[in-house]
């Protein structure tokens, strides 16, 4: 079995935004697993609510959500539950939220889990909700092929989201993304007098050795991205000689993201001994102090792997109306304009402006690389495997 840990990169050392917080904290089980073993900790539910800013977890992952027949028009309608499942990182603007509630008479009740996509094709029979957000494209098809969500295009979804559509049926509602990249610390490489590596090649060069840190991605999302990264940028019969090269050159691989970015690496809090790492393109905001005008980190914009969230109705959901007004919700101009400091990623509305700091420091990777999401289904275990095997055997 393998199991994602990437632990939420959200830390309070920055004294501002943090560096990723990553939304993502479900485990990622094998094929044979999956079905045999539900690997998640007991789930935690929350409302979600702008009266209620503490978590109330009093409800367990099997908490039944009232059946309310909630009408297509949110007028006169009396107040309904809906429980959005998530991964633990998700965070809304509580004002935003309170907008949206007192609007749609819905009052959002978050049901967290540390292993959403497994828990999600786990219970498709007896939902633990209504929807879901937080399921990304690694991990996207496993769901969808398992019969989790219903069909549902949002009128919104032209606003950006249909950019990055998983299916012609849209089972799945994108609604924000990230890119995944290797982060370099330009003070240590100018204080050694080092040019920076800029492709994925260059990371094989013998004067990048013993420089760069990965995480697993038997054991994070973070690293199953680049791994992926990797396989777009080296092809499925080249990418395992890639990664051997990797290791030859001193390549670091630990468990999760905040081992990597917090310890291993120079240019965060940690000041760890490499300065390079697998992290984010919206890491470096995070690194640049008061007083700064340039940022002390970047990001290799030719290593990208581009992560994209989405959003789904619950096959079989009580609420599925309702459900429907939360992936619009997830949509709305107040949500997307929230989602750089609430969560660290971009809002796929294409027309949503970024915070200042964002737009001058967490540059959109213009051409990142692609894996076909038919391809990552059919061979996502045996790349991991292989991964594994070559790298830890």
């Amino acid at each position: 079995m393998f199991v994602n840990s990437r632990v939420s990169p959200r830390s309070t050392s920055h004294g501002k935004a943090p560096a990723r917080v990553a939304p993502r904290t479900v485990a990622l089980l094998g094929a044979a697993a999956l079905i045999l073993t539900a690997c998640g900790s007991p789930a935690t539910t929350t409302a979600v609510s702008a009266a209620a800013t503490s978590a109330d977890s009093s409800a367990s992952a099997g908490s039944a959500v009232p059946s309310t027949d909630v009408p297509d028009s949110a007028t006169a309608m009396a107040p309904v539950e809906v429980t959005l499942v998530t991964h633990n990182n998700f965070a809304v603007d509580p004002v935003v939220l309170a907008d949206f509630e007192a609007s749609s008479g819905i009052t959002i009740v978050q049901l967290a889990q540390e292993a959403l996509p497994n828990q999600l094709v786990l219970t498709k029979d007896n939902p633990l909700g209504d929807v879901a957000f937080g399921v990304d494209n690694t991990f996207a098809s496993r769901t969808v092929d398992a019969g989790v969500f219903e069909p549902y295009e949002s009128p919104l979804a032209a606003q950006g989201s249909d950019r990055f559509s998983f299916d012609d049926a849209h089972h799945l509602t994108a609604v924000d993304f990230g890119d995944v990249c290797v982060n370099v610390d330009h003070t240590w490489f100018a204080a050694k007098g080092l040019a920076e590596p800029v492709t994925f090649d260059d990371l094989l060069k013998p004067e990048y050795r013993d420089l760069l840190v990965v995480e697993s991605p038997a054991t994070s999302t973070t690293g199953l991205a680049f791994l992926l990264g990797t396989i777009g940028h080296a092809g499925e019969q080249g990418w395992s000689a890639y990664w051997a090269g990797l290791k030859s050159n001193g390549a670091k691989v630990v468990a999760g993201w905040s081992d990597a970015y917090y310890v291993d690496f120079s240019g965060s809090d940690g000041k760890g001994d490499r300065p390079l790492v697998v992290s984010y393109a919206s890491s470096p905001p995070a690194e640049v102090k008061d007083g700064m005008t340039e940022a002390p980190t970047g990001t290799l914009l030719d290593t990208c792997f581009r992560q994209v969230e989405y959003a789904g109705v619950l096959a079989g959901a009580k609420n599925p109306a309702a459900a429907r007004q939360v992936i619009d919700f997830l949509l709305s101009e107040p949500f997307q304009a929230g989602l750089p400091e609430s969560m660290y990623v971009y809002p796929v509305n294409a027309s949503t402006p970024l915070p200042a700091d964002w737009a001058k420091y967490a540059t959109v990777a213009p051409s990142p690389e692609v894996v076909e999401p038919s391809a990552i289904s059919a061979n996502r275990e045996q790349w991991i495997q292989d991964w594994s095997d070559l790298m830890q055997g």
